[in-house]
């Protein structure tokens, strides 16, 4: 036990402080002009016992959340029917200003392949009631498993129409294969239009979540189903790659963009990671569908090589047989191999970001020009 630890367990022992006066800090609920739920909720990363739910407090969702620079308490409850009735499990839960009031519940002790719903308070202010479902056992017998992919949700080249048909399917989940926000200031003409300037610091990212995030659509589909999340590279910069961005930044200047992009990322999605601000986030991991199938979810941003032959569409160069060049990374890599060799599901899935297939995007005879931000640019490592 940490000496930290060690006095707060005496302490309260003996009766001399109180363990909401070491936790709180002060929380209060906030005099509201509004309900603070504008983005909706969220589930995600089901497993056979336990999902995550997710909310962000943000009564003023495109001003930065609109919230106090305090600590509130949100209280939460999952439920087997959808008037809340039958209670499964409650508690609260503290949205803290260092996550933008963002919560997320890892909800356990859950029955597997059963359908749930939840639903956030804060106050007199309730949340959409929303429906998840858990994952059957691992190795128990499944004869059917039904799921959408969804990516590029690029908010200014249309509406969220197909969110909308999405929201209306039977399904177990939805994996989102990366791009759920667009780090851009805008196309010249739109259907829509982003709010403020390309994206760089932690607000930017903020409120650039909260705009996509405030579409009906969008939030009908999370409300319908938990969601298995990966990103992409809009959710930092175009085409970046680790820690070389497509923008003319310095290094240090693209650490600290980076930083508040994943945090922003953290925020805003329903996914089960340990996460502190300033910390990067392993996002790699893999999810068992009974005996019938295992998914595993990649990261090609994170840890890649930059892209070969000065990135782009054009034809090969040496580089891209290069044996130094990696677009998973040693470590992904390794657990990659570990999950498929170890694997006794029928069927292994492996969702990830990029094209996977070789693909020469010029139609005339012999030209060979390839996409170097694909596994088209990392031609040795991707058959080896």
């Amino acid at each position: 036990m940490k000496r930290r630890d060690f006095l707060i367990t005496t302490l309260l022992s003996s009766g001399l402080i109180i363990r909401d006066q070491l936790n709180t800090q002060a929380a209060a609920i906030p005099d509201f002009s509004n309900s603070p739920f504008t983005l909706g909720v969220a589930s995600g990363d089901p497993l056979s016992d336990r999902v995550i739910i997710w909310t962000r407090l943000a009564p003023d969702p495109l001003k930065g959340g609109g919230m106090p620079n305090k600590r509130v308490p949100v209280q939460w409850k999952v439920a087997k029917d959808p008037k809340m009735t039958e209670i499964v499990r409650q508690g609260t839960v503290m949205a803290t200003p260092a996550l933008g009031h963002s919560v997320h519940v890892d909800v356990t002790q859950l029955d597997a392949n059963q359908v749930y719903w939840y639903q956030f308070q804060v106050g007199d202010y309730q949340s959409a009631i929303a429906r998840t479902k858990t994952l059957p056992n691992p190795n128990t017998s499944v004869d059917k498993v039904s799921f959408a992919f969804a990516s590029c949700q690029d908010w200014q080249n249309g509406y969220y129409v197909a969110h909308k048909h999405l929201a209306r399917e039977d399904l177990d989940f939805v994996v989102f294969l990366g791009d759920y926000i667009y780090e851009r200031s805008g196309h010249k003409k739109p259907v829509r239009q982003h709010q403020g300037k390309d994206c760089l610091t932690l607000e930017d990212y903020r409120n650039r979540y909260a705009q996509y995030k405030r579409d009906p659509n969008l939030q009908a589909a999370h409300h319908r189903f938990p969601w298995i999340m990966t990103w992409d590279d809009h959710e930092v910069d175009n085409n970046y790659a680790n820690l070389n961005p497509e923008d003319n930044q310095s290094l240090e200047a693209f650490q600290a963009r980076r930083k508040a992009a994943y945090q922003a990322y953290y925020e805003h999605t329903p996914i089960r990671v340990a996460f502190q601000p300033g910390e990067d986030i392993t996002l790699y991991r893999s999810f068992d569908l009974g005996n019938l199938g295992k998914l595993m979810v990649l990261d090609t941003r994170q840890y890649r090589s930059d892209q070969p032959c000065g990135d782009g569409a054009k034809p090969r160069c040496q580089e891209v047989k290069s044996e130094t060049i990696n677009l998973l990374g040693t470590q992904q890599e390794q657990w990659l191999q570990s999950q498929l060799s170890n694997s006794s599901a029928s069927w292994n899935i492996i969702a990830q970001q990029i094209m996977m297939a070789q693909y020469d995007v010029d139609p005339r005879p012999n030209q060979g020009i390839f996409n170097m931000d694909q596994w088209d640019g990392y031609l040795t490592y991707s058959t080896r």
